[in-house]
């Protein structure tokens, strides 16, 4: 049987990211991963897979190594942020009234991983194991038995569930979730137009469910439409060409023309976990939580989870105390459930007021947005927030 110190399943963004920021404990460890991300290549387009990276959430590429990477591939900055309803009542952030150089980075999901495997590269104690997948787990005094895909055996003293929402470490663990289905899904669009806003990522509110754009940078944006399954699936059906004509028609005429590239869809899902901990596994990102992406907060959670949890290993490892003992673990929950509960409910309360046709609650809700634009300091630290600093 093999041994380590910490096994991470799953070398996506989040378990990629952990591996990164625990590597320079000189802790072994192991990451499992089911398929490498696919080759970078400046001429393809962009991912229909979009995250929308905090100030907060760039420092930890930077402290992991993998930030000039990640920009030496395509990362595309924004300075104003806005969320409208109707015309005239808006709310707007920008980078210059926080002192900011820019509120954020739009980057694609797989660039980011891609980013982090190669800082990892240059760290002897850390190995991947890919293509792995995780077949059982049994848990013990000393951490937990894992049996990988072929026979193979690992034992580890601790077990990050790094795998995503439909987790299979967390099932293996026996941690149940709390979860429900929005009324919507969300059609992802990658287009190129001429008349793009470059340097601002916006958002207008309908009944039927939000339409945003983010920014990529030179012509390119990810459009993202949310709306009922089946008006989803129906859009989702069309040729690029006819999307085009449906975008014309139902975004707003800002955007301008565009062409589409590609398109995915997905259903909105709300899952918190029970627990973050059991025994030796510890759940981080979307194994641990999933949250509307209506504020596009979600690997921004995420690597909230693995920051609060590697300062902990870091503390633990320096002072020569047990990295896996119950109470750091328990440390870690105690500091990130309480957060995560917060944004989830923000997103929840927003979702609900805006996802309405009564008269009355879109008076309210844009006068409410109306408000929100003249909050000043108040403004001013919501944004402070969700950027993490």
């Amino acid at each position: 049987m093999e041994h380590c110190d910490i096994a991470i399943i799953g070398g996506g963004m989040v378990g990629a990211l952990a591996a990164a920021l625990l590597a320079p404990s000189g802790l072994a460890i192991r990451v499992l991963e089911s398929r490498p991300p696919r080759p970078f290549e400046a001429g393809n387009p962009h991912d229909v897979r979009i995250s929308s990276l905090s100030a907060a959430s760039v420092r930890l590429l930077q402290q992991a190594g993998a930030w000039d990477a990640i920009t030496a591939m395509r990362a595309w900055l924004y300075r104003r942020l806005e969320a409208s309803e109707w015309d005239g009542f808006a709310t707007r952030f920008e980078a210059r009234e926080l002192d900011c150089d820019y509120l954020g980075f739009m980057v694609e999901n797989r660039v980011i991983q891609l980013g982090l495997w190669q800082a990892l590269a240059q760290w002897r104690n850390v190995v991947f194991d890919c293509p792995a997948a995780l077949a059982g787990m049994t848990r013990d005094e000393r951490g937990a038995e894992l049996l990988l895909d072929g026979g193979r055996r690992l034992h580890a003293r601790l077990v990050l569930a790094c795998d995503g929402a439909e987790s299979r470490t967390r099932s293996l663990a026996r941690i149940g979730v709390t979860a429900w289905d929005y009324a919507q899904h969300c059609l992802l669009i990658s287009v190129e137009g001429e008349a793009m806003e470059q340097d601002i990522t916006w958002q207008q509110f309908h009944p039927s469910g939000p339409r945003a754009l983010l920014p990529l940078g030179n012509g390119k944006a990810s459009l993202v439409w949310y709306d009922s399954r089946t008006r989803i699936e129906q859009l989702a059906a069309l040729s690029n060409e006819t999307l085009a004509h449906e975008v014309a028609a139902h975004f707003p005429a800002r955007l301008g023309p565009v062409r589409v590239l590609d398109k995915g869809h997905f259903p909105l899902r709300r899952r918190h976990a029970n627990q973050y901990v059991k025994g030796a596994v510890v759940l981080l990102g979307d194994a641990a939580h999933t949250i509307n992406p209506l504020a596009g907060q979600g690997v921004n959670l995420g690597f909230k989870d693995v920051m609060v949890l590697g300062e902990l290993v870091h503390q633990a490892v320096e002072g020569g105390t047990d990295f896996a003992a119950p109470d750091l673990l328990l440390r870690y929950e105690c500091r990130r459930r309480p957060d995560n509960l917060l944004m989830q409910g923000a997103m929840d309360l927003f979702y609900q007021a805006f996802s309405n046709d009564l008269p009355p609650l879109k008076l309210l809700r844009n006068l409410g947005l109306k408000a929100a634009e003249h909050g000043g300091p108040l403004k001013n630290r919501v944004m402070k927030y969700a950027m993490g600093l």
